[in-house]
């Protein structure tokens, strides 16, 4: 498709806005609606984002860009109501904000690679007045526990604190697994579970050494999953059996049918 002109654009997002005036103002399910009871929704919105990010759906990523658009101009006219903000200031603060931690485009400064614009970022938050006060306070506590190593493994990365060759990780990954592995033989589930989280975060900081997002790695490993147990299931109905009523050896040979059909 042609883009549309900046014009267009912003004639397009002044409509979105007088509809969501309009609907404040004139429907009963809108004007109910508080920032807590859209939480929820929100979240959820996010994650259809994501599950159309990750099948490449161009269509359907386009469909949950607007829906997650409507939420933002939902909460910034909830705020406009209580006299906090409203969406020029949300645009205007995040304009600055970009202006602010990109000095080598906006000001003097000078980066040749994306890792000096990265450190530089950080460096920059912790200097914002009402900035984050400490390098991990910028990391969301309510952050699904998997992104949230990523998160935080990143940020100590940006301000030096990583390894000095990505291949020492591997000795950090074995020793985290012996210590598992100690723990499981002594039976002590508690102590147990704190060596299966150092394994874990041993193992997405060596994704995120090796340029592999874990989260991205973790839901590809979820789909091809269900691909292969899917594909079990169906040739299980064709022969009218259950798995109650198959063995693992055949679920087995299946499982290799299904791969080798690229599943």
């Amino acid at each position: 498709m042609t883009e549309q002109s900046r014009d267009e654009q912003l004639k397009a997002f002044g409509r979105l806005l007088d509809i969501m005036d309009t609907l404040r103002e004139k429907c009963p399910w809108d004007r109910k609606q508080t920032n807590e009871s859209l939480r929820a929704n929100t979240i959820e919105e996010t994650y259809e984002l994501c599950e159309a990010i990750t099948e490449n759906n161009d269509a359907d990523i386009k469909k949950e860009l607007g829906d997650l658009l409507l939420h933002i101009v939902f909460y910034a006219r909830i705020g406009s109501e209580k006299g906090a903000f409203d969406i020029a200031d949300v645009c205007n603060a995040i304009c600055e904000k970009l202006i602010y931690r990109h000095p080598h485009v906006f000001g003097t400064a000078q980066a040749d690679s994306a890792a000096t614009v990265e450190k530089s970022w950080e460096e920059l938050k912790l200097k914002e007045r009402g900035g984050n006060k400490t390098v991990l306070a910028g990391v969301p506590r309510a952050l699904p526990a998997l992104v949230k190593a990523y998160r935080i493994q990143d940020k100590a990365r940006n301000v030096g604190f990583d390894w000095d060759k990505r291949t020492d990780v591997w000795k950090k990954v074995h020793e985290e697994l012996n210590e598992f592995e100690a723990e499981a033989e002594n039976g002590d589930r508690d102590k147990m579970e704190g060596e299966f989280g150092d394994l874990i975060f041993s193992l997405i900081n060596a994704g995120r050494l090796y340029k592999i997002n874990p989260e991205n790695a973790l839901e590809r490993t979820n789909l091809k999953f269900i691909r292969r147990f899917n594909y079990i299931e169906n040739q299980l109905d064709r022969q009218q059996k259950s798995f109650r009523e198959s063995t693992l050896d055949e679920m087995d040979a299946l499982w290799d049918e299904a791969k080798k059909k690229g599943l």
